[in-house]
């Protein structure tokens, strides 16, 4: 079972640009306060922007996260789902960077995220 398996990551919507991904919470996923791990939302920012690459760029590629910033705007809570919407800015010969939007059930905004990938070849 592959991490994305696991966490039953879904692509909801492709684009020209892009991609939305959602994953299914489950309570685990929640911090004793109950607001959703910010663990858990970086990690769905990341697999969103390797999801999108792999669409944008329409082949399979070696590829590793090289950065990843996430600014947490307000807590995830009372939510089934963590919605990702990518948008690829730059796809170069060895980076892409992308932003996500990370939205509740409800599509409040919750946290956006900058992510670098560096390309290492093809598979």
């Amino acid at each position: 079972m592959t991490f994305t398996e696991f966490l039953k990551l879904r692509v909801t919507e492709l684009r020209l640009d892009g991609v939305t991904i959602e994953c299914p919470l489950e309570p685990f996923y929640f911090n004793p306060d109950q607001t959703l791990h910010g663990g858990l939302i970086a990690t769905v920012a990341d697999e969103a922007v390797w999801c999108a690459l792999e669409h944008v760029l329409q082949q399979s590629r070696h590829s590793t996260t090289v950065e990843l910033k996430v600014n947490y705007l307000r807590p995830a809570m009372n939510t089934a789902v963590l919605r990702a919407r990518t948008t690829l800015v730059k796809t170069g010969r060895t980076l892409v960077v992308g932003t996500v939007e990370l939205s509740d059930e409800r599509g409040t905004l919750c946290a956006i995220a900058t992510v670098t990938y560096m390309l290492l070849g093809e598979r």
